[in-house]
């Protein structure tokens, strides 16, 4: 996952790093209290990378995990740090397994 390294993150900026259309991004925001972006004197949605790591949570409950956006709510309500971790430990070992593969391809490369 791309380094959050700004302060404020435009919705497309945001769209861009999840890789989901802006329009869901919206949609998710009326559905889920938790999602509250800031806005500026233009009325543009103000990500801030806490914002954005709580995007990342809900995508990974609704996109990865099949869970409805009721369901996905109701979770995060009963249990937000929960689910924060595991969602942690998740991208985490994704990493691993990414750097992993780098690993075996480049052992096979020498191999060849």
């Amino acid at each position: 996952m791309e380094e959050l390294n700004k302060r404020f993150y435009r919705i497309g900026d945001v769209a861009d790093i999840l890789g989901i259309p802006a329009s869901t991004l919206r949609f998710w925001e009326k559905e889920f209290t938790i999602i509250k972006p800031t806005r500026n004197a233009k009325n543009t949605r103000l990500y801030t990378p806490k914002d954005i790591e709580t995007i990342k949570m809900i995508h990974f409950l609704v996109k990865e995990k099949g869970l409805k956006l009721d369901a996905a709510q109701a979770m995060i309500r009963r249990n937000r740090d929960g689910v924060s971790k595991r969602f942690e430990v998740i991208e985490r070992l994704k990493g691993v397994k990414a750097q992993l593969q780098m690993l075996g391809k480049a052992l096979n490369e020498i191999k060849d």
